[in-house]
């Protein structure tokens, strides 16, 4: 089965192995609280710092999933509000979330044809933290490194936090340009769901400090004093964790990740062009999401092509949200072998050109 849904996604193929020597090694019963597995805690830290580009003082963490981080920020950054800006179903989620928590939050909502409207946001000063999807999975949008750099400028004083789970560890993001950056891994990371990692700076670990909120098992301040130990709050997911940090050992380094997904984008959204059946959901190219493509037609055509995919031994993404019945999605991770796509191309070839 070639599996392009956009999350869970397809695992690299070498995690078979890796599972193996999971067993053998004796991590799937290892103490978390023992040297074995602070050892291999300290040695991912490290490697993710390396390998995705991560600025050398900001602090790793790791939870269970991006929406565990909705809750952690929430909870741990902010008495009173934040400010959610969003063009999509995952966006537009973490702020009905953090309202739950912390009513007076608020959030601005964007077309998802135009870039983020930085110059218009009107953010009040008592807002403790900026939220934003940096890869809107829904939809297929992106928002732009220029974008994300003309946020931080308008708006130093305040923290940052970007979802970047359909994203980390495929493009390589300028992560000093925000505060906070999580991911969970069961799409560019090529791992099964159930874990998440969450890069912290240093500012964002003062302002946890200075809250002091502390009645969670996942209350930030107290994850930062486990981690200082390479440890964490609960038992966390130790397989996920070994199988992350031999993926990471195997992987180039992110430049040369993003280098291959970006040019890839650009030929799966040339040749997706050339339908009529259907057509790309994003039209602006500059907000195009270089990790999932949407595309729509009718609902019976949408319908019928996954089903007619699914025979084929191929996966396509349903779509979300209120594109649900008459997009579908092709992800574009790094796990997803070149020869893969040109099956899928020969198949759209065949059936719909």
């Amino acid at each position: 089965m070639l599996n392009f849904y956009p999350g869970p996604s397809k695992v690299y193929p070498e995690v078979r192995n890796y599972l193996v020597d999971a067993y053998d090694e004796g991590m799937l019963s290892t103490p978390h609280r023992g040297e074995q597995f602070v050892q291999m805690s300290r040695e991912l830290v490290s490697l993710v710092k390396r390998r995705l580009n991560i600025p050398q003082d900001y602090y790793i963490f790791f939870t269970s999933s991006a929406t565990e981080c909705w809750e952690i920020l929430t909870q741990s950054l902010t008495q009173h509000k934040s400010f959610h800006i969003y063009n999509g179903s995952f966006g537009e989620k973490w702020f009905q979330y953090a309202q739950k928590m912390r009513p007076k939050s608020e959030g601005h909502a964007f077309d998802l044809n135009s870039p983020m409207p930085v110059p218009e946001l009107e953010v009040s000063p008592d807002t403790e933290l900026i939220c934003f999807t940096q890869n809107e999975t829904s939809n297929g949008t992106q928002v732009t490194p220029n974008c994300i750099l003309n946020l931080h400028n308008k708006y130093r004083d305040t923290l940052i936090a970007v979802d970047a789970t359909s994203s980390m560890a495929g493009l390589n993001l300028k992560m000093i340009k925000a505060d906070i950056w999580y991911a969970s891994v069961q799409k560019c990371f090529g791992l099964p769901a159930g874990l998440a990692v969450m890069a912290c700076s240093p500012r964002a670990i003062f302002r946890a400090k200075q809250m002091g909120e502390r009645g969670h098992y996942n209350s930030l301040v107290s994850m930062y004093e486990k981690m200082l130990n390479y440890q964490t709050t609960h038992t966390p997911n130790v397989l996920n964790l070994y199988l992350m940090k031999r993926v990471l050992e195997d992987r180039p380094f992110i430049k040369t990740i993003d280098l291959e997904l970006t040019t890839r984008a650009q030929e799966l959204y040339a040749f997706f062009a050339q339908f009529t059946d259907f057509k790309l959901l994003v039209e602006n190219e500059d907000v195009r999401s270089k990790t999932v493509l949407a595309l729509q037609g009718s609902e019976k055509l949408v319908d019928e092509l996954k089903k007619r995919a699914l025979h084929h031994d191929m996966r396509l993404g349903n779509g979300y949200g209120p594109w649900a019945r008459n997009t579908f999605r092709i992800a574009n991770f790094p796990a997803i072998l070149d020869e893969e796509y040109e099956e899928l191309k020969r198949f759209f070839l065949h059936y719909y050109a």
